[in-house]
């Protein structure tokens, strides 16, 4: 199994978020860091806890660190234009030499989406949005000199997105959710990362097989997907790796590790240690 490190920028500080980020980039056993990309602060926290922007932040990382993989677990896709996006992600990719993983979804955060007059939709309308959504991205990051796309929800014509990235034809679209019919067919489609949050191994079990069925539909090999899942750290190391031993038993290839804050880069030599004995 392989593993991650996942740093909310919320109710913390700039400067405890980097000191993280650059000791894990010095550990091996974690390949990639994620940040969320809310604009309220989640999981209970009072609405003046405080949250960084998530690309800005990842861009700042990304010139923070040399080797760690980064990403957004995941952006609500109805935040931004697909085409801002597109250059948002290759310019990133760009400065971080080739290093970025597009986390997408659907959306659904209806406090922060109503506060900014951002329209969510209903479960329909953000899925059928969200599949549009991957084409305009996956077309305007790939080496296609332009794109021309008429849908519901997004129209563009002769659109570029130059630079290209480094990674071609496009950096890996992981999908985070667990829609059976909707979410988990769109993975099927598009991604070559699924990412499980906020349940047990048996439910991960469960979605896995959905997305496979829905591989097996349109004849992609389920084994192009890597499949991850995020792990809450506790504050016992070994407690943190038997969870994430549990989801590699069902078939998890990645663990996100979720630490909470506050932050801070001593947790990660024990949890490293830890989670190496994982098979």
């Amino acid at each position: 199994m392989r593993f991650a490190v996942k740093t909310s920028p919320q109710d913390t500080t700039w400067d405890a978020i980097l000191a993280v980020w650059h000791e894990a980039d010095d550990i091996g056993v974690f390949e990639s860091g994620w940040v969320s990309d809310h604009f309220y602060p989640m999981h209970g926290l009072a609405p003046g806890a405080g949250r960084l922007e998530g690309w800005i932040t990842l861009a700042a990382l990304a010139q923070a660190t040399r080797r760690l993989r980064l990403g957004t677990l995941v952006t609500g896709i109805h935040y931004r234009h697909p085409a801002v996006l597109a250059n948002m992600a290759a310019t990133l990719d760009v400065i971080s030499g080739g290093r970025l993983e597009l986390g997408i979804g659907t959306g659904w955060n209806e406090e922060e989406s109503g506060a900014y007059g951002i329209e969510l939709g209903t479960p329909r309308q953000r899925s059928d949005r969200f599949e549009e959504a991957c084409q305009v991205l996956t077309g305007l990051l790939s080496p296609q000199e332009t794109v021309t796309f008429t849908g519901r929800y997004y129209q563009v014509v002769e659109a570029r997105c130059d630079p290209k990235p480094v990674q071609q034809p496009h950096p890996p679209v992981c999908i985070g959710g667990s829609g059976r019919h909707r979410t988990l067919r769109t993975a099927a489609r598009f991604a070559q990362h699924w990412n499980f949050d906020g349940g047990s191994p048996r439910q991960f079990s469960q979605a896995r097989d959905v997305l496979h069925e829905h591989c097996a539909a349109i004849g992609r090999d389920p084994a192009s997907i890597l499949l991850s899942a995020q792990v809450r750290h506790t504050e016992d190391p070994a407690q943190t790796a038997a969870a994430a031993a549990d989801f590699a038993a069902a078939g998890a290839g990645l663990a996100v590790i979720y630490l909470p804050p506050p932050h801070t880069p001593a947790v990660l030599g024990p949890l490293a240690s830890a989670l190496a004995q994982v098979p």
